[in-house]
């Protein structure tokens, strides 16, 4: 039996979105793990699968700690031996690949999303470098959208032959079903996710209070997750003290949320694809969204949900203030048309099967 090798930045995440590959693979090949051991690495154990806790400095650039990672992996793969490596996000994706193009391993990445790095010049021009050592030699590179591959055709990084573009990780919709749209006595708008500046935040907490000063308490903001930077914190406990949000903290089952929501609210600064759109939409609520790659592919505008303009505080207001002043019959519609959307395109088997045929393909 072969061997499978899947390196990560974040265990949670990979159990969250990822499970339903791993499995099938598991199928006809050993897999083993490499990864930061901060959550559902038992669970993995579990399964049967063997997991190496990886450190991983997921945000810094320190060129002492990242050249610390790659020889990690280098003598990860000696240790190994491995016929084939899976990466995930942008360290592993350039220092796993990197490495396994010395050691002449095949191995296929994953750009989740560009995030920041394409976004500063002097740090593009660096990321891009890199990337064009690191992906030359893969087998092939998953992107969740095309305007994410495009820019790596565009910088010269990865030629179309060697992109695969898949419905981002896919949903699987007997874990996020259709659930009947709730009955509230207010509209009850939900953020759930990280808190940070990159998710629109600052847009997302100044376009509520307005909505707030113009509806009352007809409108409520329920925001489920975690504070990544202290300002978000500190906006965030200023609206909960004025009565105009309620934090639910973060929660591990994020479906009775979905399901009590009369819109979910994404204001995304850049995604590879939402999950938290596919979530939401699967379940059958309408999403209000930024007009971005990631972000765009989930909503048909006007039908499933509404797009505003990225970065845009008033846009964002008004498309709040539109889907607020709807009547409930008609946000229920939408919700349903989204559902529709989600099992059409985004099924996880599909989206599992394309997978697997690009890997062994």
């Amino acid at each position: 039996m072969s061997k499978i090798l899947i390196i990560t930045n974040h265990s949670y995440m990979l159990y969250r979105f990822r499970l339903e590959l791993i499995r099938e693979l598991m199928k006809t090949h050993e897999v083993v793990l490499s990864m930061p051991f901060v959550g559902h690495e038992d669970d993995f154990q579990a399964l049967g699968i063997r997991c190496i806790n990886t450190d991983v400095d997921r945000r810094g650039i320190n060129p002492k700690t990242d050249l610390k990672l790659f020889c990690t992996y280098r003598k990860l793969l000696r240790d190994e031996r491995p016929d084939l490596v899976i990466t995930y996000s942008i360290k592993p994706n350039i220092y796993g690949g990197i490495a396994c193009r010395l050691a002449c391993i095949p191995y296929c990445a994953n750009v989740q999303g560009l995030g920041t790095a394409f976004q500063r010049n002097g740090l593009a021009q660096f990321v891009t470098a890199l990337y064009k050592l690191a992906l030359r030699k893969a087998n092939t590179v998953f992107f969740e959208n095309e305007a994410n591959a495009a820019e790596f055709r565009n910088r010269n990084i990865l030629r179309a032959e060697k992109e695969t573009v898949l419905h981002g990780a896919g949903i699987n919709l007997a874990e996020y079903p259709y659930m009947p749209y709730p009955e509230n006595d207010a509209v009850h708008f939900l953020y759930l996710g990280r808190l940070m500046k990159e998710k629109g935040t600052d847009e997302l907490f100044a376009a509520m209070r307005r909505l707030r000063e113009r509806c009352g308490s007809s409108v409520v903001l329920d925001v489920v997750g975690f504070c990544d930077d202290e300002s978000c914190k500190d906006q965030l406990e200023q609206l909960v003290s004025d009565g105009i949000a309620v934090f639910h903290g973060f929660q591990a089952d994020p479906i009775p949320y979905y399901a009590a929501a009369d819109c979910v609210v994404l204001p995304s600064y850049h995604e590879g694809m939402s999950n938290v759109l596919l979530e939401a939409a699967a379940i059958g609520r309408p999403v209000i969204t930024s007009d971005i790659p990631g972000c765009r592919e989930a909503v048909e505008d006007e039908v499933t949900g509404l797009l505003c303009r990225v970065k845009d505080v008033e846009s964002l207001y008004g498309k709040m203030c539109r889907m607020a002043d709807m009547p409930s019959t008609v946000r229920a519609a939408m919700g349903k048309a989204a559902h529709e959307k989600i099992a059409r395109e985004f099924d996880k088997q599909l989206v599992v099967e394309e997978t697997i045929a690009a890997l062994f393909g």
